[in-house]
């Protein structure tokens, strides 16, 4: 059975696992229970461990999940599909680092080290992609602003006339 302590919060001297209640996670975040929830649910959290009682706790390997989501979408304005994409490389990319360090065989690193660059190159191209937006609304936005100079030249000769 799983004490009171455990149900709020705290430590799980079982598996020496600290454990978060949603509250916790939501104000350490800065996201909304119900944001937290609803990530669960699309699949961009997976499912949270529960309680006895059915409250959802939290691991530290959770609320880090939860920053990087967090930090994909305020950062780089990905969309969830996005940060999903994101995120499943990432754990790919995780993935085949432990495989790298325990192989002993060159070739196998080698082919794994090009399947890693592989998944970065994605990466890349998610953030290269937004970039590129971002810099043609920049230019956009920076050619209003010269336009406008231009007009208030325009103005100011026409007023000393």
């Amino acid at each position: 059975m799983i004490d009171a302590k455990k149900q709020q919060g705290g430590t799980d001297t079982t598996q020496n696992q600290e454990w978060y209640t949603i509250e916790q996670v939501a104000n350490r975040t800065g996201l909304t229970k119900r944001t937290l929830r609803y990530y669960e649910e699309v699949g961009l959290l997976p499912p949270t461990d529960r309680t006895e009682g059915n409250y959802r706790r939290y691991s530290q390997a959770d609320v880090q999940r939860l920053e990087r989501i967090k930090e994909l979408r305020d950062l780089l304005d990905f969309s969830l599909s996005e940060i999903r994409i994101f995120l499943t490389v990432e754990e790919e990319r995780g993935q085949l680092k432990q495989a790298y360090r325990q192989e002993t065989g060159v070739e196998v690193k080698l082919a794994q080290l090009d399947h890693i660059d592989e998944l970065i190159h994605k990466q890349l191209e998610l953030i290269e992609r937004k970039i590129t937006g971002l810099e043609q609304m920049r230019a956009a936005l920076s050619s209003k602003l010269e336009r406008h100079k231009q007009l208030r030249n325009e103005l100011r000769e026409q007023r000393q006339r």
